[in-house]
């Protein structure tokens, strides 16, 4: 008996079903990101160290792409890391006055679309491991911000539980008489150490807190390695007090933070080598980046800003332009890009390697520099940047290679031997002639400071008419 045909279009309904009951994460990438906190523009060999050795971190410039013109939307810790996972400026989210303490009573607003929750949604298995400081309660943990886990510190490895109360000597000095306690971690510190909500260790110790976070995000993706992950491996180190495990430690505190940054480097290195094991390095990307400048008055337990001005909690160079490294497919390998770009567009650009777009109903201020990445362009979609002080103030806006900040006051806690002595309240730069921002040209180029001023006040208009409330604790 002769069997009927079914025609042809019937039969590509057919396909066309089958292909979309098929894995949403059949063939989506995987995503790492490897967060420091306060490490320095400077404090890679492959951004120009001299003292410090990172050959598993520069194994990503080789691979990878190299950008140095990569910003953090905040000088200082918590609104930056708003900024990174929700692709907004920090005031956007009202997360931009300065950073939250074990008494804080507000966070990230679960409401808020984060990297997690994009990820999440297209069916990818999300983890955090590390320090995420945007918030302590239940309700703004990374497990309410689309982390399926969460194992690490709820603020700053140099707060205490249950309010910040009893710590140790504080400076330089103090950091010495730390690092050569190394059981002070334990004797002289109350930082809890969370796993999803609950505080499973009090305090934490701190000298093995950089691997074991790195071995947690060995296991994350060793379980999940049929299904497409996401990670954030946001590091409590080199954060002051910086500590390391007895078994690399380098007794001289003057060596400390050398110490730190060269003992992070090897825990970056068993987790590329577990995605070459894992056969995962070809369909995982790698971004490596910190969350703002280093901590200068900090001296050998603070990091350098290389060629930069000053550091962590200012608007200059120093305080907000950040290595970053990324690896991943189509990335040209042993390239540089010097185009403006930052982590508020790692979300939307992420998006649009996944191909599902952001939701329609949340204004980001992120673009997609998808084809940065790629090097498929030469320019950035981005061509300005807004900066923002600690406390969450406008202080100025960067268009191509002009920068302009309009300041009170200088500030003086993070000076360095490079501050210029002819600074103003008004200070206009030609990054692509001075990078240290040495040379004020305000006074010779007035139309262009009233143009950028106009602009940077029109744009921050717009964010503050439509910020939106962080969550409260009531």
């Amino acid at each position: 008996m002769q069997m009927l045909q079914r025609p042809l279009p019937f039969l590509s309904f057919v396909a066309a079903i089958v292909l979309a009951c098929l894995p949403a994460h059949a063939s989506n990438p995987n995503f790492i990101i490897i967060f420091t906190d306060d490490q320095g523009y400077g404090d890679l060999s492959c951004f120009g160290s001299k003292t410090i050795k990172t050959p598993h971190i520069d194994r990503l410039a080789s691979e990878g792409r190299k950008f140095t013109s990569f910003m953090v939307a905040s000088p200082v810790c918590t609104p930056s890391r708003a900024a990174l996972l929700t692709a907004c400026y920090p005031k956007r989210v009202g997360m931009h006055q300065h950073v939250l303490f074990p008494s804080s009573r507000k966070g990230l607003h679960p409401g808020e679309h984060t990297i997690a929750d994009h990820l999440k949604s297209q069916g990818y298995a999300t983890a955090c491991f590390g320090k995420w400081r945007l918030g302590h309660q239940p309700e703004v943990l990374p497990t309410s911000n689309g982390f399926d886990t969460y194992y690490g510190i709820p603020y700053s490895n140099d707060m205490n539980h249950p309010d910040n109360k009893g710590k140790p000597r504080g400076g330089w000095q103090g950091m010495d008489i730390l690092w050569n306690d190394p059981e002070s971690t334990l004797t002289k510190w109350k930082t809890p150490l969370f796993e999803d909500e609950k505080i499973v260790e009090l305090p934490v110790d701190q000298r093995t807190i950089t691997r074991r976070c790195t071995q947690k995000a060995i296991d994350f993706v060793t379980a999940n390695k049929e299904k497409p992950f996401f990670v954030y491996l946001p590091h409590s180190m080199p954060h002051i007090p910086l500590y390391v495990p007895d078994d690399v430690r380098d007794p001289d505190p003057k060596n400390a933070y050398i110490n730190t940054i060269e003992h992070i480097d090897t825990e970056v290195g068993r987790l590329l080598d577990a995605l070459d094991e894992l056969k995962l390095t070809s369909k995982t990307y790698v971004i490596y980046t910190t969350d703002n400048g280093p901590w200068l008055p900090f001296k050998h337990h603070g990091g350098s800003a290389g060629p930069l001005r000053e550091g962590k909690g200012t608007t200059f160079e120093g305080g907000q332009r950040v290595p970053c490294l990324i690896r991943g497919p189509g990335i040209p390998a042993g390239t540089v890009c010097s185009e403006l770009a930052g982590t508020i567009d790692i979300l939307p650009t992420i998006a649009a390697l996944t191909g599902k777009p952001l939701p329609a109903g949340k204004k980001v201020d992120g673009l997609d520099v998808s084809s940065l990445w790629m090097g498929k362009t030469k320019e950035s979609p981005r061509k300005e940047f807004l900066h923002y002080t600690s406390r969450g103030d406008l202080q100025g806006i960067r268009q191509g290679s002009w920068k302009l900040l309009v300041k009170n006051q200088r500030g003086r806690r993070n000076q360095n031997r490079n501050a210029p002595t002819n600074s103003g309240q008004v200070l206009l730069f030609d990054l692509s002639k001075d990078l240290g921002e040495q040379n004020n040209l305000a006074d010779q180029h007035p139309d262009l400071v009233k143009k950028l001023r106009q602009r940077m006040e029109a744009l921050d208009k717009e964010i503050t008419a439509n910020a939106r409330v962080p969550w409260t604790q009531g």
